[in-house]
Formats: structure tokens, sequence, C-alpha cells
């Protein structure tokens, strides 16, 4: 078996029939990191260890006859501001190095665990999670697999990079802003963030809490439903976790999608990306026969208001450790946090009232329509350390202007999915797929038909330039 290329899916099947061995797929995805990662840097530890340890055990437990789980022996890494047990839960900060080990793993981290998924490591993002390229200044950039002199995207970088270089099949991230997403379009991979409170964020170090979700990266459709299968439930060590049954999803996704609404965004989601953006899209419609056009009103505003709300809540997350140490923060990040310290609580508050009116006017949208096409970044990956572009005859700041078309929609939970639009002898770029809350299954079932018709695909990319 091609370890490099295989789905999180072909592995757990080839492990349970006794095809390979856990412990052999481990060791491959061990031999890939140390051979490939000090090109890319997306991993900040690496548990072999216990990695080899724990697939031992799935491979006895198969000789016993007992089912080890869907993802048995599948290799997984995550970003670092999961709990893992017995490491410390770095965040992308120097400061937090300095914390204990943590003495429980993440609950999504469990699940996975519990699925028979076997953890290779953490992985490398901005730091506190604060930026869209993972330039991070105590760990180094990370650089993305399809061009080594360009950024991976952020805050997720070293999730999404991992994915595409196919040092592992499956990676977990957290997304405030698009910090899934837009590093998802950027490597070419699929990056899923399902309704804000679907998925537990027990034992992750938050940004700005009343935004931050977690999902998975992958490089099929199939592997990102079956990731979001085994990690929902309810979960009382978070309280914004839904109480909702679970939903399946993995057993939707060849289900004819005629009887789907599907319509383009205009309007805002139109302005300010490089023509080839909303090529992507219009590739993407023009696939599955989609004409109309509607409008998310005021998502210009909504992007506002996001920045408002996350810049107030981090700073005031991290208010202690800006009073005390603010030499040990990357200069960017501090500069934002105490920029966040400085927001009145008339403009928080007006933001969060603004919040509610435009999730009233967004669900208004979605009486009429179930799924809803936009790009996922205006641009494609940015060279490491560029500040600015020219973009229709203005110049630009290029690291805020990637989160452009993803802010305005976490700003509200919505469930969305960037999917992988590759291009002929040029950087991959990403198409959202935008749902009401809870329709996770709807999107799902979009893009596995998009990728049953070859539209969207991940492969892995293992030509470094």
């Amino acid at each position: 078996m091609n370890f490099n290329s295989a789905d999180a899916i072909t592995i757990a099947a080839a492990v349970r029939e006794g095809k390979v061995s856990a412990v052999d797929v481990t060791k491959a995805a061990l031999a890939r990191i140390a051979a490939r990662d000090h090109q890319l840097n997306c991993f900040t530890a690496i548990t072999a260890e216990t990695a080899l340890t724990d697939a031992a055990r799935i491979d006895r437990e198969i000789a016993q006859g007992n089912h080890p789980g869907v993802l048995a022996g599948v290799p997984f890494a995550v970003k670092n501001l999961f709990d893992i047990a017995g490491l410390t839960t770095l965040a992308g900060s120097k400061i937090n190095a300095e914390n204990p080990a943590a003495s429980l793993d993440a609950t999504a981290v469990a699940k996975l665990k519990q699925a028979g998924a076997v953890l290779v490591g953490a992985l490398n993002m901005d730091e506190y999670a604060y930026g869209f390229v993972t330039e991070n200044s105590h760990y180094g950039a990370t650089h993305n697999p399809h061009d080594l002199r360009r950024v991976a995207g952020g805050s997720s970088g070293g999730s999404a990079a991992a994915v595409a270089a196919g040092l592992v099949p499956l990676t977990l991230g957290s997304d405030t802003n698009g910090s899934i997403r837009v590093p998802a379009a950027l490597c070419g991979v699929f990056g899923f963030k399902p309704t804000y409170g679907r998925l537990s964020r027990a034992g992750v170090a938050l940004f700005s809490s009343s935004f931050d979700h977690i999902g998975p990266f992958a490089r099929s459709v199939q592997d990102i439903a079956t990731v979001f299968d085994v990690l929902q439930g309810e979960d009382d060590r978070d309280p914004i976790c839904t109480k909702r049954p679970p939903e399946l999803v993995l057993p939707q996704l060849k289900q004819d999608i005629s009887d789907i609404r599907i319509a383009i965004a205009g309007d805002y989601f139109t302005k300010g990306a490089e023509s080839e953006a909303l090529a992507a899209v219009r590739k993407v419609a023009d696939t599955i026969e989609v004409t109309e056009y509607v409008i998310i009103p005021e998502a210009h505003r909504a992007r506002a208001a996001a920045f408002v709300i996350t810049a107030s809540e981090g700073a005031n997350l991290h208010l202690e450790k800006l009073r005390c140490r603010p030499q040990d923060f990357d200069a960017a990040t501090r500069d934002r946090f105490l920029a966040g310290a400085l927001i009145p609580s008339s403009w928080y508050l007006q933001a969060q009232r603004f919040r509610k009116w435009y999730c009233d006017r967004v669900r208004e949208v979605f009486q009429n329509v179930d799924v809803i096409l936009a790009p996922t970044t205006p641009i494609s990956a940015p060279l490491i350390g560029q500040q600015t572009m020219i973009l229709d005859g203005e110049e630009i700041l290029v690291r805020p202007h990637l989160g452009l078309f993803t802010q305005p929609l976490s700003f509200i939970g919505l469930p969305v999915l960037s999917m992988p639009i590759q291009r002929q002898n040029a950087l991959p770029l990403g198409v959202q797929l935008i749902a009401a809350p809870y329709n996770e299954a709807l999107i799902l079932r979009v893009a596995a038909t998009l990728e049953a018709k070859g539209i969207v695909s991940a492969p892995v990319i293992l030509n470094n330039n």
C-alpha cells in the first residue's frame, strides 16, 4: 500500500483486514515526518513512542478478534492548542512552553483515539491562533507544500500542510475567523468547520470563546465525514457543546443532490478578489448547474464586528500575560491584543447586538436556499514575509485580506467546508460550501458529488521546490 497517498478510510480498512499492521502504518508516517518536515516545519512535537505503543495495542486487538474502530491504525496529528496528555499545550506561544504538561487528552483527541486513530504529534500554528499565515516567531514559519517560499495559511497552518504533504492523512485544527478554511484553501486540502458548538472544545486553548470552533483537515470528503461522525456528541466539559443527538453524515454522502437548493454568494463575495478565485466558484457552479445568486446582507459590517469581538475577547483572555510579559509575545500578536484591550465595552456590546441582527438576516436567506457557494480566500498563497500586494490597482495588506470571505461566516457559527480546487501549473484555491446551522450533511453531500465528478480533489504534494 502507498501510505503517502492513501486516505484514512483505505488505511483503516487495510489494518482491520490484516493487510497491513498498525505498527507498520505508524512507522511509515514517522519516517515521512522525519524525512520531510525539516522542509515544511509542520510539527512542534512528535509522539513516536506513545504512537508505536498505541499502534501495537490496536494490532493486538485485531489479533484477538476485536473491532479496533473505524479509524484503526490511521495516523493523525493536532494543532498544538489541543491538550495531549503528557505534553505541554503550546498554543503557538513561548510563554505557554513553561506550563506543566496536560494531564488529559482534549475530548476530540480522545475520541479519535477511541476510534482507533494513532496520534503522532502536535502541529505548528500562529501564536494564540491570532493570524492567517503561521509565520510563528517562536517556532518558525510553516511552508506550503506546493511552494516552499509561500505561507501555508493560518492559524492552523501546520494542520493543513501536514495533510497536503502526505505526512498524515488526518489532522485537527481550530477556526475563529477562518483558521481552518484559509490554510485548507492555500494548501489544497479539505477543511471543515462545523456549526458552532457542534463539536466539543474541551481541552482546547481558546482564542475567542464566542467564535471558536474545531474541525478536521483531510484529502477526501469521506475522511472528513468519518472524523465528523466520530467527534459528534455532547460533552459536559464544554458548556457550549450542543446536546443535539449526533447525525451521522457518512451514510448520506452518496445521496442525490437534486433536492438541495444551491446558490452563489453575490455582492460582497465577488469583490476584492483575484479573477481566478471567482473563476473557481464559477467552475463549481457550472458543474452542478447553479446559476442563482443570493446576497448575504451587510457582510462587510459582519467582518468589522468580528474584528472587534475577537480582538476584545482575545485580549481579555491574555491580559495578565500582556501586563507581565509583553516582550515574550510575537510583536504583531502583542500589538493586536493591546489594541483589543483598548476597545471600549460599548463597541463590543454594539458588535454583539449587530451579530444577533446579522444572524437573523442570514437565517432569512437560508429560507430560500440550502447551500451557498463562495470563494474561501480572495488570493492564492502569498510569499512568506509578504506584507502587501496590488489587487485591482490598489495596494492591500495581504495577511488580514486572507480572511475577507471567511470572517462573515464564522461570525455567526455557520457550518462551512473549504473544498480544494487544483489548477495546472498554479497554486490551489478553495471554494466554500455554506449552510444553515446543523446542516452539515447537505454540505458534505454536495462536496461528495463534486469530488466524484473530479472537480475538487486533494492529491498529495511530494515535489517541494
